[in-house]
């Protein structure tokens, strides 16, 4: 019994020396400073867990993997058709955050000679959003395992679980960035070109870029930073017709763009919405039917909002499962990204032919 909980002591010493020392040099903290630091909150916390005095627990620090799972999670917003939409976390609270819906902007008057200027009252809203939960299902690490294995099991579990919420947020803000139907401030454009012979779909040309961009236009988008997001299908298209498109395709890669064309910073994201054939895009996570496929969007990123809340670790210990011996982890993540006001967008879908 003393050897076993010599042994554990030695593996929390060294799990909390390691991650202490990784965090402080990540924050500018000398690496000795970080995994003194690291040992001094195990112990304490041992201390608040009831746990003899001066053992330090063997458990994981969840405050060290929370904030690592933080920065992994921020990190994947860089390079992506994400990153540069304003950012309105400092606003959140308790996962909730207010806008203010100005509603429209004030008449201006051009060499006016009538007095009294009319009065235009202009409406403030409020609006309550709250940020979608995104949680990870429970993955089980047993005793064996961490006994067995290097600490890069738990890396790969963090890394595993951050890249799962990472694709779910992206997925989920893709879907609030396309608007719902066709309408006059939010336009759902079809593709014109070639019928692919396999599924039907009408593939996307160069000419309906710029009716995306001849849409932006009649919304009076500034010309400044509009962003294309394509999926997949629509960007082997462009490769297939388009010489600038795939030499911009091909250089461009590496910073997770495509490239600049008639004024859109374009990406390419491989989970966009689907649409019906009747024109109104699908709900989350349901499958597509026949002559259903994913959409292009375009949007003005000082329109839309992003948003990131809490984040929070889960952990039960082995000791806590008698039966089983395993470790059991996940994490919940608050986040949101969506527009400010819908009349900033435009989206492409693909038209479909049905075999004659």
């Amino acid at each position: 019994m003393k050897l076993k909980m010599l042994f554990l002591c030695l593996v929390s010493l060294v799990f909390n020396s390691v991650m202490g020392a990784t965090v402080g040099s990540a924050v500018g903290i000398n690496p000795t400073t970080g995994a003194i630091g690291a040992n001094v909150i195990a112990a304490v916390g041992g201390a608040l867990n009831m746990m003899p005095t001066g053992v330090v627990r063997s458990g994981v620090l969840t405050e060290v993997w929370t904030g690592e799972l933080i920065k992994y999670l921020r990190r994947g917003l860089e390079a992506t058709f994400l990153d540069g939409i304003p950012d309105a976390s400092s606003l959140a609270n308790n996962d909730v955050i207010h806008l203010v819906d100005v509603g429209v902007d004030p008449d201006v008057l051009i060499n006016n000679t009538t007095y009294p200027i009319e009065l235009q009252n202009l409406t403030d809203t409020d609006k309550t959003i709250s940020l979608d939960k995104f949680q990870s299902k429970v993955t089980p690490i047993t005793d064996d395992e961490l006994y067995a294995l290097s600490y890069d099991k738990m890396t790969r579990v963090k890394e595993s679980h951050g890249n799962a919420i990472n694709d779910a947020k992206f997925t989920k803000a893709a879907h609030a960035l396309c608007a719902a139907s066709n309408t006059a401030t939010t336009p759902v454009l079809v593709t014109t070109g070639a019928r692919d012979a396999d599924t039907g779909r009408l593939k996307m040309t160069v000419q309906d870029v710029i009716n995306m961009k001849r849409a932006m236009d009649k919304l009076k988008v500034p010309s400044k930073n509009r962003r294309l997001v394509l999926c997949t299908d629509h960007v082997n298209d462009l490769l297939e017709t388009s010489q600038a498109f795939k030499e911009q395709y091909n250089i461009n890669r590496a910073d997770g763009t495509v490239g600049r064309l008639f004024g859109f910073d374009i990406y390419e994201f491989a989970n966009n919405p689907l649409y019906t054939t009747a024109g109104n895009k699908k709900n989350l996570g349901v499958a597509a039917s026949t002559g259903e496929f994913q959409c292009s969007f375009a949007f003005y990123t000082p329109r839309m909002f992003k948003c990131t809340g809490s984040t929070k670790m889960y952990y039960s210990e082995a000791s806590q499962d008698p039966e089983y011996q395993r470790n059991k982890i996940n994490f919940r993540h608050y986040f949101i990204c969506m527009p400010k006001k819908a009349d900033a967008g435009v989206v492409m879908r693909s038209g479909y032919q049905a075999a004659a």
